[in-house]
């Protein structure tokens, strides 16, 4: 059995993740706080965010909206969603700024609402389909999503985050999980539905170190119990429940600047029991390859689960992001293959197109279509037609 919260302990007790001091290092997701805040300064500078960055505060506000249709749905259920969420987000240098060894308060509050009676997150049960659609939009209201002390180390090759985080900002990333700007289907994300997660708001630490130019390691042990409606419970849970995710990924990329998308990865996690995600102890590994080939970013991941109660416990996706058909534009395309315990094998093919007609506003036409879906066998595939659209400052 693998136990991994003692390794993960361990760990973060030393300096850990790759950062260097310069923009183009990062740590996390692509919608890790500080990166998101990057990638908006790129797209849109705003000469006034700009000053107050320059004093250590930088801050972000976005609004984005995602609309859902289906060819079929099961009886009862809708055969469209909506919903839309507003965040607040933002970054607070309040030691050594400016510096290395930086240290900061980092943040980020939501509302998510759904505009139906279905939220988004769970059309796709809803239309046969065993997985979820663009999960963070579902109909939580207010929530605090991050809060936590991000310190970086070893003269900024390392990084330790401490406080409320998303276990999907450090756990199993690569260049295109995003649900606000890649895939919208959940099987192209973070542990390709075979990862018992816990909430994306949850107590914990994490973080990771450089193992010479382009191996690195990265740990994180979180809260399965947390509820991110009510934050300061998590604190009572994190230490009295004893119930955490646990991980631990050693990865290679070929300059610690391009870890996004030259990575190639192996993560291991266990999962405890819990009642707020519905899910049994259990433990898995993934393994992830992505490589940045001109404008081409072709990638193959997969991922096997035990005993945890996941949507999938063998799942396999293979795919390509192509970067510049249009300035600003992401072209994605991709199929996934899970093993359903009691039915045929699913399989789900994507492709997206991410425009932006204005320097803030990102929309995202989108195609699914599930083959074999798991909940309605007596279809043999549902197609789903989807547009993302995200306004930021």
């Amino acid at each position: 059995m693998i136990r991994l919260a003692p390794l993960a302990l361990q760990l973060a007790a030393v300096p850990l993740m790759a950062a260097e001091a310069d923009s183009n290092a990062r740590f996390g997701g692509p919608d890790a706080v500080d990166n998101q805040l990057e990638e908006d300064k790129k797209r849109h500078p705003v000469p006034h965010k700009e000053r107050w960055a320059q004093r250590g505060l930088s801050l972000g506000f976005d609004y984005s909206a995602v609309a859902l249709w289906a060819s079929d749905s099961l009886p009862g259920a809708d055969d469209n969603a909506a919903g839309a969420m507003a965040r607040f987000y933002g970054s607070w240098a309040l030691v050594n700024r400016g510096e290395a060894n930086s240290g900061s308060l980092v943040w980020k509050l939501e509302h998510r609402h759904a505009y139906t009676d279905t939220a988004v997150k769970d059309f796709e049960f809803g239309v046969g389909g065993l997985g979820l659609v663009t999960p963070p939009f579902s109909d939580q209201k207010g929530r605090l999503t991050n809060l936590y002390w991000k310190q970086r180390l070893s003269g900024g090759r390392a990084t330790l985050v401490a406080g409320f985080l998303d276990a999907t900002d450090y756990f199993d990333v690569y260049a295109l999980a995003s649900p606000w700007s890649g895939f919208m289907n959940f099987a192209f994300s973070t542990g390709t539905t075979t990862v018992a997660l816990p909430g994306d708001a949850t107590l914990g630490v994490a973080g990771a170190t450089m193992l010479g130019e382009n191996w690195f390691l990265i740990a994180g042990l979180t809260d399965m119990e947390s509820d991110p409606t009510e934050p300061w419970k998590g604190v009572e849970t994190f230490f009295s429940d004893n119930r955490y995710f646990s991980s631990v990924e050693l990865g290679w990329t070929s300059d610690q600047s391009q870890i996004y998308v030259n990575n190639v990865h192996l993560s291991l996690w266990h999962a405890d029991e819990s009642e707020m995600q519905g899910t049994n102890e259990g433990r898995g590994l993934n393994l992830s390859a992505s490589t940045q080939l001109g404008s081409w970013l072709p990638f193959v991941r997969a991922g096997f689960s035990e005993d945890a109660g996941t949507l999938a416990e063998k799942s396999v996706s293979l795919g390509t992001g192509y970067y510049g058909l249009v300035e600003g534009s992401t072209l994605g395309a991709a199929v996934n293959w899970a093993e359903v315990p009691g039915a045929d094998d699913q399989w789900t093919w994507e492709l997206f197109f991410l425009f932006k007609p204005l320097p803030y506003l990102e929309l995202t036409p989108d195609l699914q279509v599930i083959q074999n879906p798991a909940l309605n066998p007596g279809e043999s595939s549902v197609v789903m037609y989807g547009l993302r659209g995200r306004v930021f400052y």
